[in-house]
């Protein structure tokens, strides 16, 4: 029995084969787990981004009418509707008139366009944030003296928005798939 019990104590330190590859598959689950779920929240927060910038060009455009008796249309900034990276928002003359400057670079490309009569307007946004390449599209309407609403710059199909609400152009749009 004295030789079996200092046969196990003159083993030589560290870790055998099995328990490195036990704890390299715990690290990979774990991994498999967790990069999915980050990636989801990375995708809802860029999606936020469209929804607090709308809000935000609701307010200027209702101040801007407040002053003017007309909403002020501003042709889409960038002009091109960003991959899944941030692209560099400059302000063209109406999003300057408005005074409607983002901070940093933007994921989404935003646009205004107002009624013929000027009563209304939809204020919309588009991006392509999960490289799919098929762009979500996010909106704002106001009626016009009609009650019509007026589409979108960059690509909002107002029929499936809701007057006066910060939502998705279409439903699926807001429903997202990560």
């Amino acid at each position: 029995m004295a030789t079996s019990s200092t046969r196990w104590s003159r083993r030589a330190p560290g870790y055998s084969l099995i328990e490195i590859m036990f704890v390299i598959a715990i690290i990979a689950l774990l991994a498999a787990t967790a990069i999915p779920l980050f990636l989801t929240y990375q995708f809802r927060t860029r999606s936020a981004e469209a929804k607090i910038n709308l809000g935000a060009l609701r307010v200027l455009e209702h101040s801007y009418f407040a002053v003017h008796d007309q909403f002020l249309d501003a042709a889409p900034e960038p002009p091109v509707i960003p991959g899944n990276s941030a692209a560099v928002f400059s302000p063209n003359a109406g999003f300057e008139a408005l005074g409607f400057r983002p901070e940093g670079k933007v994921f989404f490309s935003y646009g205004v366009a107002v009624s013929a009569d000027g009563a209304g307007y939809t204020a919309d946004a588009a991006a392509d944030i999960d490289a799919d390449g098929f762009p979500q599209f996010w909106g704002f309407a106001s009626p016009d003296g009609a009650g019509a609403l007026t589409p979108g710059q960059v690509g909002c199909n107002v029929a499936g928005l809701l007057a006066e609400q910060v939502g998705p152009c279409d439903p699926s749009y807001g429903k997202s798939v990560f």
